[in-house]
């Protein structure tokens, strides 16, 4: 499966039953310290792409989840609200922050690859 990036940090990975499941890059968890809490929005919520989707709190500071591509929240990692720190541990896998139902898909064309995203970290 593709994942691509955007240059908030966030990522997102097209699964196989088109869903497209959205979080935080390892850069951007190791920028943020230690998450302490995440207010994860509800499903059926709708995102914009460019637009804020939850506030993600570390010991460090507060930060926002930008959305890279725009539609309704279908699943949402419940498991965050009692452990953010899986978000530290494994950004990308157990880490995930909310699945999506895209509402136009050529936006996964405007984000960047791993390469053109390793380039700007």
């Amino acid at each position: 499966m593709t994942i691509k990036y955007s240059d908030e940090h966030s990522w997102a990975k097209v699964n196989d039953d088109g869903t497209v499941t959205i979080g935080i890059t390892d850069f951007a968890q190791e920028q943020l310290g230690d998450l302490m809490s995440i207010d994860i929005p509800e499903v059926g919520c709708q995102i914009t792409r460019g637009e804020m989707v939850c506030t993600i709190e570390s010991v460090k500071t507060a930060s926002e989840l930008i959305a890279p591509i725009s539609g309704e929240v279908v699943e949402v990692n419940n498991a965050l609200e009692d452990e953010p720190e899986n978000i530290n541990d494994d950004p990308m896998g157990d880490g995930w922050i909310i699945k999506v139902e895209m509402s136009d898909e050529s936006q996964l064309d405007e984000l960047m690859d791993e390469d053109s995203y390793e380039n700007i970290t």
